[in-house]
């Protein structure tokens, strides 16, 4: 495939670009068990040709930073976890200090979530948040809705919706909308995709850097499914097909960077 032609500023200028991607439906398959998600090894491959080329290549996930340390496995590259909550610097996990005072919260909260809704999965997430998922049990998505949102009106815990899931996490102003805004500093040029609700803050911080005038470019991808949000794909300017359509276009931007003159 040829590189579309919104991302060719992006490689015409890599020494001034980051690329910024989603984990889970973005470079890995979804699977009912989040334990048991895998990034497809053409998306390490073309990560680490990115790393290469570019001056930055993140992944900002829910996930903690942990599990994306070891199940990307790719050098150099930065992580960003728990919706900006958590990072990984120097090979460890840097927990947000305004998160700090609610974890107690958070696992009292986990345990009434598994005390409550015994037949779903429950998600403890390094401490940090819990989520409850109904991927293989829909009938029960109303019932947990409404136990989520009344432990985490008890504990003094925020809500965050997701794909067939209810995140409980500490109420601090930090979204991948504002992870992404930090990766940012001195870059000009950058792509975001995803494939979730919660990719919406990224598209939203990209549009106020653009519109601000602190990027020159910002791409932001859409990362299409059956299940992907239709405002996030409508507010997308590129639509790719599930991730293996993303990653074809992750690797022509990284031939494409490696073959532009610097």
């Amino acid at each position: 495939m040829s590189l579309p032609a919104l991302l060719l500023p992006l490689a015409a200028h890599p020494t001034d670009t980051a690329v910024l991607v989603d984990f889970d439906g973005s470079i890995s398959a979804i699977v009912d068990d989040p334990a048991a998600a895998r990034v497809l090894p053409a998306a390490r491959d073309a990560l680490a040709a990115l790393i290469e080329v570019m001056a930055t290549v993140a992944v900002v996930s829910g996930r903690p930073v942990g599990f994306l340390a070891r199940a990307i496995d790719v050098p150099g590259l930065t992580l960003v976890g728990q919706y900006g909550l958590e990072r990984m610097v120097d090979g460890n996990a840097v927990v947000d200090a305004r998160a700090e005072p609610y974890l107690e919260a958070i696992a009292a909260a986990a345990d009434d979530v598994e005390r409550e809704l015994p037949d779903l999965l429950v998600e403890r997430k390094a401490g940090v948040a819990v989520t409850v998922h109904w991927r293989t049990n829909p009938e029960r998505a109303q019932h947990a809705v409404e136990v989520a949102d009344r432990i985490a009106r008890r504990r003094g815990l925020t809500v965050y919706p997701t794909k067939m899931a209810r995140e409980l996490r500490p109420p601090v102003p930090a979204d991948k909308g504002t992870a992404v805004e930090a990766l940012l500093e001195g870059s000009r040029h950058a792509c975001f995709a995803g494939d979730d609700r919660g990719d919406l803050d990224a598209f939203a911080a990209l549009a106020r850097l653009a519109s601000s005038g602190r990027l020159d470019d910002a791409v932001r991808i859409a990362v299409g499914s059956a299940e992907a949000p239709p405002e996030l794909v409508a507010q997308a300017d590129l639509v790719v097909h599930g991730p293996a359509g993303l990653v074809s276009v992750l690797d022509e931007l990284a031939r494409a960077a490696t073959r532009t003159p610097r």
